[in-house]
């Protein structure tokens, strides 16, 4: 008898009722097995070798946070080598999403973690129509009024970014800024006025804005920008490129075009910092700048 130890692993793995997959420290898919395939609609040779971001899974939680972007347990568990059991919607290949429990637990050989394994079960027969269920995490997770992210999104998506920054080095900055006299703008116009600044700000900055970076709305007049860096001196870069495509908006006002400026703080991230801590430092930039002028850019 020929027949391998692997083979017999592989085996048992692929009869088993609950899907199971494998990823690497960089959250590649290595291995999908039938049961995955089953629940999910996707074949092995449709996922294995893409990471967990561009499988098509995108995978939510029960409050409607995109957990590729902002709170992926897998990348908790590649990092810090703890087991997670968590309840998800899955994104089916029919375009349904799908309820699971999952279990998450790294495999390590000689104190390395070298990648995470999730164990799956759909959690009910009930399927979900997609379109209820973006629509439910759109209003969790973004601004009514601008569509942007929210604060609740921005949080997590900065601690996301904080994660990656301890673990692998990854640096990015956070931008805080705040529109220029708004209260007055508002007073003098007219708050629909000022709705209609807001969104054609919005509607700016969504067309500008790369895959690994996140800008949304912190509160009334105030944006936050979370961006991936290479280097520190590019941060006052973006934020000035920013800065400059808030001025060049505007909006008709019978005879006027009215403009809007924005004060800008920006920082780069730094080991030991928290959520709390770098959105402080880049309010207090902004102020700066406020006390400096206005319609300007601080860095530190």
């Amino acid at each position: 008898m020929n027949l391998k130890l692997d083979d017999i692993y592989i085996s048992i793995i692929n009869n088993m009722q609950d899907g199971a997959y494998f990823v690497d420290r960089d959250r590649k898919i290595l291995f999908w097995n039938k049961a995955a395939e089953r629940i999910t609609g996707y074949t092995a040779d449709e996922i294995i070798g893409r990471d967990c971001p561009a499988s098509g899974l995108n995978h939510i939680d029960d409050e409607g946070r995109p957990l590729c972007q902002v709170g992926c347990p897998l990348f908790a568990t590649n990092v810090d080598g703890k087991t997670r059991r968590e309840r998800v919607f899955v994104r089916h290949k029919d375009g349904y999403r799908v309820p699971l429990q999952v279990n998450i637990f790294p495999i390590v050989k000689d104190g390395v973690i070298l990648g995470s394994i999730e164990l799956f079960t759909q959690d009910s027969p009930t399927r979900y129509d997609d379109n209820l269920i973006e629509h439910l995490s759109g209003i969790a997770m973004h601004d009514a009024l601008t569509k942007l992210p929210n604060r609740r999104y921005l949080e997590s998506f900065l601690n996301y970014k904080l994660t990656q920054m301890e673990r692998f080095s990854k640096n990015f900055c956070v931008m805080f800024a705040d529109i220029d006299n708004f209260s007055d703008f508002n007073n003098k116009y007219g708050h629909d006025v000022g709705d209609l600044v807001l969104n054609n700000i919005a509607n700016t900055l969504k067309r500008n804005v790369r895959k690994d970076d996140l800008v949304g709305r912190w509160g009334g007049e105030e944006f936050v920008g979370i961006y991936t860096v290479s280097n520190s001196y590019e941060a006052p870069i973006i934020a000035e490129k920013f800065r400059k495509m808030v001025e060049a908006t505007e909006v008709r006002h019978g005879e006027e075009a009215l403009k809007v400026s924005v004060s800008i703080g920006v920082t780069v991230g730094h080991m030991g910092d928290t959520a709390a801590s770098i959105i402080e430092r880049a309010d207090q930039l902004m102020y700066k700048s406020k006390q400096e002028g206005k319609n300007r850019v601080t860095s530190d």
